[in-house]
């Protein structure tokens, strides 16, 4: 492995060029076109998530209008898109702005030390394509922004199922779903409850000899029309940057209505969204028994699917539904807790995924390494005593751009900030380390195996994230950026709190 001698110099390194890198690649070259930065990205195209998952029916399960950027309407008539459509729509924008030559394709970010004297995260990267290969090289830059997601993308979560070995069929993975599976008259057994399972269980249905959809324990789901009506009636009339406006005004007033209602009169909402389900499967499937889950709406994320797809095919007989365990793996299927087989010829554990923040690069400051689970959030994308750093990452209670729109302005205004009154370095300063809690307020399996993982918040803000769009448009994008947290150019208290840290850690 060799490695470059002469380190590049940026204003701004982006990690990611999935749909949160990309628009703050945007952000930065419309707001401050002086700034010179690069997006690193991994894999051989953009889109992230929309780019690596591949398995039938792929698509969003959030409204587009709010999903979407506020600065590129979502023209399509679709209200969940699918991923070839998202990629589309962020092609678009990188050719439009000329953003492609600011991405730098198959380079991973190895690691990234934090040097005081500098004022420079100092950024060591591997070269994974064309004639460079396995070469590395050094990017200085004043300020790093990771758009890497939560979740590793090299493999997902899969429970230890005994016998597992056993199973003569085919056991395929959604996230790495292979090119032209045939599953043609096949029996198909998916293993899930969640998003990844909702939708490729009515899809498959439609080729497959029959779908099996097991799940350990229900979960909420809500049909929305695959088509707005209100977008369909103005967008006839109003140019696209004022029906955009109205759409997710739309959205987001739902959204929000939805989660608070959820949070204060559960019961109400689980009597309302289990009488949808019972109307929408018309008696075909028992819905004490399947619909039914142990936990509150939003303890874990809501799950959407467009026009009934799901209940129609469960209606129809193309697929069928089981509650229950899976005791072990035999070479026709699965044996069931309960007693019971399932057959299968191709199994499909939508099981979740594997969480790992910042694409699974190390990180150090003056010397010392950091590990997430140390760290408590500052507004959801800082971190207490990490210079020049944040982090892009969107809701879990609704769609995951509004929260990264708001993360790229104040990177914008801090920057600017920072460039008016000239300091080099700025970072949120924890003084009490007690009383910290889990930083996602969700309760579901992905979020329960990482909590040892990813970083804690505090129990009031501006250490606890508010999760409220409403109200992160005053904590974030109105806020005075200069507060009681925020310290700017303290280096040397920065040194030795993370060289108390790791005494601490020591001893």
């Amino acid at each position: 492995m060799t490695i470059k001698n002469t380190p590049q110099q940026l204003d701004v390194l982006i990690i990611g060029a999935g749909i949160s890198g990309i628009g703050m690649s945007y952000m930065l070259k419309t707001q401050r076109p002086h700034d010179s930065f690069a997006v690193i990205e991994s894999r051989e195209n953009i889109g992230g998530t929309w780019d690596l998952f591949r398995y039938p029916g792929i698509r969003s399960d959030s409204d587009m209008y709010t999903f979407a950027y506020s600065f590129k309407p979502w023209k399509d008539k679709e209200c969940l898109g699918t991923a070839d459509r998202i990629k589309h729509y962020l092609h678009e924008l990188i050719d439009e702005e000329g953003l492609e030559q600011h991405i730098r394709f198959q380079q991973r970010v190895v690691k990234s030390c934090w040097d005081s004297k500098k004022a420079r995260w100092i950024t060591t990267i591997t070269d994974n394509g064309g004639e460079n290969k396995n070469e590395e090289y050094i990017i200085e830059a004043r300020f790093i922004v990771t758009c890497t997601g939560y979740y590793n993308y090299e493999k997902g979560y899969t429970p230890e199922f005994e016998g597992y070995e056993d199973f003569k069929g085919k056991i395929v993975h959604p996230q790495n779903w292979p090119e032209n599976l045939n599953y043609k008259d096949k029996e198909v057994l998916v293993i899930g409850s969640g998003a990844t399972a909702i939708t490729v269980v009515p899809v498959m249905a439609k080729e497959a000899k029959h779908v099996t959809m097991l799940q350990r324990s229900p979960t909420y789901i809500v049909s929305i029309p695959s088509k707005d009506r209100l977008f369909q009636l103005i967008s006839k009339w109003l140019p696209s940057k004022l029906s955009n406006r109205i759409m997710r005004a739309k959205y987001i007033i739902l959204q929000q209505l939805v989660f608070t209602l959820s949070k204060r009169f559960p019961q109400l909402v689980r009597r309302f969204i289990r009488y949808q389900n019972s109307k929408a499967l018309s008696g075909a499937v028992d819905v004490d028994t399947h619909f039914n889950p142990r936990y509150n709406p939003w303890d874990q994320r809501m799950c959407m699917v467009p026009n009934d797809d799901l209940f129609e095919s469960l209606r129809e007989g193309k697929s069928s539904i089981v509650t229950d365990q899976i005791a072990r793996f035999t070479k026709e299927g699965v044996q069931l807790k309960s007693g019971e087989e399932i057959k299968a010829d191709i199994v499909v554990p939508a099981t979740g995924l594997d969480v790992q923040f910042w694409g699974g690069m190390e990180l150090e400051v003056d010397g010392q390494k950091i590990e997430a689970k140390n760290l408590t959030s500052y507004k959801g994308m800082m971190f207490s005593q990490m210079p020049n750093f944040v982090t892009i990452f969107g809701y879990t209670n609704a769609p995951w751009t509004l929260k990264a729109e708001l993360t790229y302005g104040y990177v914008c205004r801090l920057l600017d900030h920072m460039q008016n009154k000239g300091n080099q370095v700025v970072y949120p300063c924890l003084e009490n380390t007690d009383d910290k809690e889990d930083l996602l307020d969700l309760q579901s399996g992905y979020i329960a195996r990482a909590k040892d993982k990813i970083p804690k918040q505090g129990s009031i803000f501006p250490w606890r994230n508010k999760d409220l769009y409403a109200k992160d448009l005053f904590a974030i994008k109105h806020s005075h950026l200069e507060d009681n947290v925020l310290r700017f150019d303290d280096t040397q208290a920065l040194k030795n709190f993370h060289q108390k840290a790791e005494l601490s850690n020591v001893t």
